[in-house]
């Protein structure tokens, strides 16, 4: 009896093991699928940066914010080696310029195939092609050409057996969109439409995504007094708020539901169904002049984007169409284009500036590292590199002086005198004025002269004010550790282990039966 109780405990413990082998095995098989499917935020790469990083240390940054989708708007070779094997995924891009050529020679895409992505691809990971960029509209003189370049890509793609991997599409304005709102309305512009079917067409035959540059700051823009600001940052709003469709019923909180479903909508009318929209390009400008500087703003650029990259990878709802597909989307963009021409909002679009360090912090809870962003409130405010000192000099006088900001510690005797330069003091008292404005949108700008840094600025024994207040949050946090016997676990870690205890308790008893 007794060995046949053991021999039933122990054929029991194995089956349990199985079981849970085979459905951890599941799970990792699920996650994986499901990963491959998730929805995603990448950046785009500009160049018209005076102080551009090189390739090297630009993949690095990259892998530091933990950015795993970037579009470049060519196929630098450079770049492109340089981010052999880090799995970052990368949409190159073919110039208008380059469209005849392609459009026009079967041989010359196969050529432009073997060097800018046979060349590099797999151990760099090219998604996709970006054929042009919002030709019908910039240069619709190359309109004809669009189509044959991508059937030529793709030949030379199927011929490398890379066609179900490297996907070939082209970016579009939302201009080609009218009648956007209500999006049951929409449709493309049908004088091009002679065009437009065999592209969808072709996107349809290949699997591919209709690419669509959606701004809704333009929207707003266009249509202040109509469109509310919140609808167009994603804050949440009331339904008196809420825009209807009436042909539908459905209901609208946000300006880029309502544009990705215009699209859906448009390709409807051409009876396509089977596309997804990406969103190649969408954001929101820091900073502008003349009409634009009121909504052209930090606070602004960090509630639109910070918004935007919750809804995708956080809620993932969908539009109120497809609430079952979440639309990827590529912010425009990583840098600030510093050398773009007027007017002024065109330079500011950027998350960072060109030497890496952030704009602005984005407000992203649950996203461990992905971008620059203030989940530990751990920030600096410096003067910026290249600054004249008189310039300098008249930021810091207003921040000791009617800013109000404490700089005792920057006067002669004091730990922070030495560097004594305008530049250090002026340091000291920008991130004095910032901590004190607890570290509000707009506080750290003093003219264009200062800029937001995660790296603490003290040196030696001169503490900067922020640094004293993470000292002080650090001293706290530790007398919460010590008054948990020093050992902090989370809730899932409890869990976890009170588990494991009742298994090990369940078989041990099982066994002694």
């Amino acid at each position: 009896m007794e060995s046949s109780s053991l021999l039933g405990s122990t054929v029991f413990c194995f089956f349990a093991l199985f079981l849970l082998q085979s459905v951890a095995g599941t799970v990792a098989m699920e996650l994986k699928a499901a990963q491959s499917s998730e929805p995603y935020v990448g950046v785009n790469i500009g160049t018209d940066i005076s102080n551009l990083l090189s390739p090297a240390d630009l993949v690095s940054f990259l892998k530091l914010q933990k950015i795993g989708h970037v579009r470049l708007y060519d196929a630098d070779e450079t770049l492109l080696r340089a981010l052999s094997g880090t799995r970052i995924r990368v949409i190159v891009g073919i110039p208008n310029n380059q469209l005849l050529a392609i459009g026009s020679s079967n041989a010359t895409a196969a050529a432009w195939v073997r060097r800018n992505v046979e060349a590099f691809h797999p151990q760099t990971q090219i998604s996709a092609i970006a054929v042009g960029d919002e030709v019908f509209t910039a240069v619709p003189s190359s309109a004809p050409l669009l189509v044959p370049a991508m059937e030529y890509l793709y030949s030379a793609l199927a011929a490398a057996n890379l066609q179900s991997e490297i996907k070939i599409s082209t970016p579009h304005s939302a201009a080609v969109v009218l009648d956007t709102f209500p999006p049951s309305q929409a449709f493309f512009n049908q004088s091009l439409n002679q065009y437009f079917l065999p592209l969808v067409r072709f996107l349809s035959r290949t699997g591919s995504p209709i690419m669509m540059n959606l701004y809704p700051y333009y929207v707003f823009m266009q249509n202040r007094g109509v469109v509310p600001l919140d609808n167009a940052l994603f804050r949440p709003v009331t339904p008196a708020h809420e825009e209807v469709d009436p042909n539908t019923l459905l209901h609208y909180t946000n300006v880029l539901d309502a544009m990705i479903d215009a699209v859906y909508f448009s390709l409807r009318n051409l009876n396509v169904t089977d596309v997804p929209v990406l969103v190649t390009e969408t954001g929101w400008p820091s900073a502008g002049d003349g009409r634009e500087s009121k909504y052209a703003t930090p606070d602004n650029a960090d509630a639109y984007n910070s918004n935007l990259i919750r809804r995708v990878t956080g809620d993932r709802r969908g539009t109120p169409l497809h609430p079952e597909i979440t639309s990827s989307v590529y912010i425009y963009e990583l840098f600030n284009e510093d050398l773009r021409a007027a007017p002024a909002s065109e330079a500011h679009w950027g998350l960072f500036y060109g030497n890496s360090t952030p704009v602005y912090l984005l407000h992203v809870a649950g996203e461990d590292g992905f971008l620059a962003k203030d989940s530990t409130n751990r920030t600096f405010c410096v003067a910026m590199d290249g600054v004249d000192s008189r310039t300098l000099q008249a930021a810091l006088d207003w921040a000791c002086g009617p800013g109000r900001a404490n700089c005792s510690e920057i006067q002669p005797g004091e730990k922070c005198y030495w560097p004594n330069n305008v530049r250090g003091h002026a340091s000291y008292a920008f991130d004095s004025y910032y901590q004190k404005e607890g570290r509000a949108a707009g506080s750290c700008d003093f003219k264009g002269v200062a800029m937001i840094t995660t790296t603490d600025p003290s040196h030696g024994s001169c503490l900067f004010p922020g640094s004293k207040r993470i000292k002080n949050e650090a001293k706290v946090a530790s007398n919460v550790t010590d008054m948990n016997g020093g050992r902090r676990v989370s809730g899932r870690g409890r869990r976890e282990d009170m588990l494991l205890r009742y298994l090990v308790l369940i078989v041990f008893a099982m066994l002694i039966i």
